[in-house]
């Protein structure tokens, strides 16, 4: 407005030109300043987040993969052991008490696993916590194949008082397991229950498609025995008839020589086809050892490291069948 002068005299014009002249001024005396008004940004709908999401809390990987399968975004679902971290032997840390205090629902696999859980849920004194135990039901095993393990430097070996706690590397005992979680999250969470079993039975039609597949390529190897470094085994042989031989219950951090000495005796004992390690740790010893005794070395992977997405148990367990076919040929 500034360079261009308005001369007017209220007495010749009406209102109405006096708005005209006006309008005509701002948009034509400067062209150069001429600015056009954006258009408005498009309206995203909003969606809304659920409000008082129940909070669960899982204690290690597996508990964490069938937890979130059933809860979908219904929940927020937290893992207490860190991927890769060994379970058995595991150690609460304040976060982990924290959590279990503001959580409304506690996923475990029970069957004595967890051992640092007890202390952990009664330091975080949350009364209202809802514990679902996975493997309510299952009737655990204990010496299904034999157990070459050794005694500890006190004269104690690992031993699973409850028996052994590995029931989620059977598809078919996972089954179960997930049917567990879905009734605990139902009671916990009963708006949600249709989601909750939509969720439940697709997760579970996978499950069952998973133990076709290991029927259908097993069963040409009935009785195979393999040698592991770690007794996770004996519900996966039980339910597809081969014969597992642990040469120790836990994963230690290194072999020792009587690991070794067992495994070589295991081997001769029940003429063993196959020695198996677990992915990401050190397997050099054993792919030597399997080299020497002329046997297929192949990974075995337990499931307690990996992805947190849920369908990452089924690449793990499709990779887990291809070693047991290259073992038992």
């Amino acid at each position: 407005m500034s360079r261009c002068y308005l001369r007017y005299r209220a007495g010749w014009l009406g209102k109405a030109s006096i708005f005209l002249l006006l309008l005509s001024a701002t948009t034509g005396c400067n062209n150069q300043t001429t600015q056009t008004t954006p258009p408005p940004a498009p309206q995203v709908e909003a969606v809304a987040s659920p409000v008082n999401q129940p909070k669960v809390v899982a204690t290690f990987l597996p508990m964490y993969w069938f937890a979130k399968a059933v809860a979908s975004d219904r929940a927020q679902v937290e893992i207490l052991v860190p991927p890769g971290t060994e379970v058995h032997e595991y150690q609460a840390t304040p976060a982990n008490v924290q959590a279990i205090a503001t959580a409304d629902v506690l996923v475990k696999n029970g069957l004595g696993l967890e051992e640092f859980l007890e202390a952990t849920v009664k330091n975080a004194g949350n009364a209202q916590l809802k514990q679902v135990d996975a493997s309510q039901g299952i009737k655990p095993v204990g010496e299904i194949s034999p157990v070459e393990a050794a005694e500890d430097e006190h004269g104690h070996g690992h031993e699973h008082a409850e028996g052994n706690p590995h029931v989620w590397l059977d598809p078919v005992l996972a089954q179960q397991q997930v049917e567990n979680i879905r009734d605990g999250l139902i009671a916990a969470d009963p708006q949600n229950k249709t989601v909750y079993t939509s969720n439940a039975a697709k997760y579970i039609q996978q499950l069952q498609a998973l133990d076709k597949e290991f029927q259908q390529r097993l069963q040409k190897y009935p009785n195979c025995t393999f040698v592991t470094f770690h007794d996770a085994y004996p519900y996966l042989a039980q339910r597809y008839k081969l014969k597992q031989v642990a040469v120790v219950e836990i994963p230690e951090d290194q072999l020792s020589p009587q690991d070794i000495q067992r495994a070589i005796a295991a081997v001769k004992k029940y003429n063993v086809k196959a020695v198996f390690g677990e992915p990401g740790t050190d397997n050099r010893l054993l792919k030597n050892l399997s080299q020497d005794l002329n046997l297929t070395f192949r990974p075995l992977d337990p499931l307690e490291t990996g992805e947190t997405n849920p369908q990452h148990y089924f690449t793990a367990m499709q990779a887990n069948l291809k070693s047991l076919e290259a073992g038992c040929q």
